[in-house]
Parts: C-alpha cells; sequence; structure tokens
C-alpha cells in the first residue's frame, strides 16, 4: 500500500524535533504527499508554514502518521489514532526504540520505500481499562498500547487484590500490583518485572505479578479474547492506582473493579522492509555480545 496523506507527531513538548520535523516535510512535498503537523507539536515550532490537525482530525485525513521522537511517543499516538484505520511509522530520535525503528541517517532511503509500498505492515493488539465503582455514575476508561500497571502508592505497603479470568477467580494476591501486558508491552515493564518476551503479532496478553507476598505466584499468559478481572480488596491503609503505557495515571480505593480487554480495533503499525524483530531483540537486549 502507498500512502499520500501524512500527519506528522513530535515528541510531546520537545522542541529538539522541529529540524527532523521540517525534513520530513521536505520530503513528503517532493513525493506530492499532503502533510498535516498534529496541533500540539504545532505549538512548539514558531514560524512554520504546515496546515495544522489534531489528532481526530490527522485519524480522519490522513492514512499515515509519523512521529518523531522515542517509544513513548508512539505509543501515545497509537492510543490516540487507534479507533481510525491509519498507519503508524516512527523515527527513533530516543534511546531503546523497540516499537520506532527510523533511523535519522536513512529517514530518506526508508521514508520512500515506505511511501511507495515497501513496507512490514504489523497488526497489534491494544488494551481497554474499564474502572468501576458502584459509587461513581461513570466508569473511566483508557488505553493502554504497551500495558494496564495496577500499583501502589506509598513505597512500605501493599495491596490486595482479586484477579479473575473470564469470571473465574485466578488468585488472590498480596503484593506491590500487578502488570497486565500487551505483546508489544513484555518488552517493557512486564520483562522488568519477570514476564516472558510474546512475539508482537500474537493474540495473547500477559499478567505479571510485582514484588508478590508469595514466591509461588508466576507470569501467565492469556488468550488475547480473555476479560481480565481485577478487585482492589478493602485494605485501608493502603492506596493504588492503574497506570496506562506510564503515561496516564488513575487512582483507586477500596472496592474498585478494573475490566481489561483487547480492543476490537488493532494498532497498524509500519516497518521498514528490511524489519526484523529478532534483530531488534538480539540489539536491545545484547544478545550478541561475546563474553
Amino acid at each position: 500500500m502507498a500512502f499520500s496523506k501524512v500527519g506528522l507527531i513530535g515528541k510531546y513538548g520537545d522542541p529538539s524535533v522541529a529540524d527532523t520535523l521540517l525534513r520530513l516535510n521536505e520530503l513528503l512535498k517532493k513525493r506530492h504527499c499532503e502533510v498535516w503537523l498534529e496541533s500540539n507539536t504545532a505549538k512548539h515550532m514558531p514560524g512554520h508554514s504546515l496546515a495544522i490537525a489534531d489528532f481526530d482530525e490527522i485519524g480522519q485525513k490522513c492514512d499515515l502518521a509519523i512521529t518523531v521522537g522515542g517509544d513513548g511517543t508512539l505509543l501515545h499516538s497509537a492510543r490516540s489514532l487507534v479507533d481510525h484505520d491509519i498507519a503508524l511509522l516512527g523515527v527513533n530520535l530516543g534511546r531503546l526504540g523497540f516499537l520506532v525503528d527510523v533511523s535519522p541517517d536513512q529517514i530518506e532511503k526508508q521514508l520512500n520505500e515506505v511511501l511507495t509500498g515497501e513496507h512490514v505492515e504489523e497488526h497489534r493488539i491494544i488494551l481497554t481499562a474499564t474502572i468501576e465503582n458502584e459509587l461513581e455514575p461513570e466508569p473511566r476508561i483508557s488505553d493502554a498500547f504497551n500495558d494496564v500497571v495496577i500499583h501502589k502508592w506509598e513505597v512500605a505497603r501493599m495491596i490486595e487484590t482479586e484477579t479473575y479470568i473470564d469470571g473465574r477467580l485466578l488468585n488472590t494476591m498480596r503484593s506491590d500490583g500487578l502488570i497486565v501486558s500487551t505483546p508489544t508491552g513484555s518488552t517493557a515493564y512486564a520483562l522488568s518485572g519477570g514476564g516472558p518476551i510474546l512475539a508482537p503479532d500474537m493474540d495473547a496478553m500477559v499478567i505479571v505479578p510485582i514484588c508478590p507476598h508469595s514466591m509461588s505466584y508466576r507470569p501467565i499468559v492469556l488468550d488475547g479474547a480473555s476479560k481480565i478481572e481485577v478487585l482492589v480488596r478493602d485494605y485501608p491503609h493502603s492506596h493504588a492506582q492503574v497506570t496506562c503505557d506510564g503515561q496516564i495515571n488513575m487512582g483507586l480505593v477500596s472496592g474498585d473493579k478494573i475490566l481489561i480487554q483487547r480492543k476490537p480495533t488493532r494498532v497498524r503499525l509500519m516497518h521498514p522492509p528490511d524489519h526484523d524483530h529478532y534483530h531488534v531483540l538480539r540489539e536491545k537486549l545484547h544478545w550478541s555480545e561475546h563474553l
């Protein structure tokens, strides 16, 4: 698939991405593409001459969105655009970059390949977390491309949770919290917590306990169609919160129920034609180093 209408999205609040965004605009204009700059990004680029659009407008007008920054920029864009049938491509100006793999020194070559249809396209699952409480009239809802983390606030306290899978009790646990991760997020916080690495195109989720009070608790991989319910039990000396992708925080109180499930839509993630997920793992996790 070739692309002709492109939205440009920069790392939030970072004016240093401006040069790369302007360079992308020049390359896209040479290929006669229509280009829109995301409205919050535009605030940090005074003097530009690009057309401006918010995320909804980019989702409606464009067939490709290019993010400039790191994985965090792409995570935010994925959540904002997942309800639109739009492809995402990431230019990596960050440090680790599991998701964004267009390098600044190869922008022209790799961008031309993607624009002409020479690319690898992945369809990855994304989660929705819904927090319900009998005392609140409306639930609180957020999407998560990497993970939904239920965790404590205080350093010296644990929280107590009940976890159900498709209505069946999995466990009751005292811990620092738990991580519900997509395959995309399996190389993020879940990996640090001892979880497995999942192939990115899998239709699966993984639950990883965070410092559980019992050594018998282990990560568990579930089918992507599973519905996970987590109940914060009555434990008045502790406070907890839900964090989505490390970017969105929602407070919890005793009695809150968190429903986590796969969204019906998926994220369309683009890569250059030579993309190799296992090469990324070897490079980022230093698996090829000789002892």
